[in-house]
């Protein structure tokens, strides 16, 4: 059985690559690689090293984001090497998930092997 994990980033809305907002750039390439899923989270607060707090409030664009990917260890691996060419995404780390259940509505995206 193939090691089901979750991919997090901590970033921000402020955080760009290019034109686009890091958040967006992640979840399409995410897409692309045909991961099995990607959600991206709105914090209310946070800070990291920096000290530097990020706060929710209604108008300010550097509110903290949270994207969460789920798939095989192997594939997430590769995916976060991917991501290396984007400066100052984030923290990135690697968790151990179970996965209890899944419902899924389409035999388009095949069900993660549990165990």
């Amino acid at each position: 059985m193939a090691s089901i994990k979750l991919l997090r980033i901590y970033t921000d809305e402020a955080a760009h690559f290019g034109d686009e907002k890091v958040s967006e750039v992640v979840a399409e390439r995410a897409r692309k690689a045909k991961l099995a899923g990607v959600t991206v989270v709105r914090a209310l607060f946070g800070f990291g090293h920096s000290a530097h707090q990020h706060r929710h409030h209604l108008l300010d664009e550097d509110q903290p984001l949270i994207i969460e990917i789920i798939d095989e260890e192997a594939h997430l691996r590769a995916f976060a090497a991917s991501l290396a060419d984007i400066p100052g995404i984030g923290l990135i780390t690697l968790e151990a998930v179970e996965i209890l259940f899944e419902a899924s509505s389409s035999e388009e995206h095949p069900q993660l092997p549990t165990g």
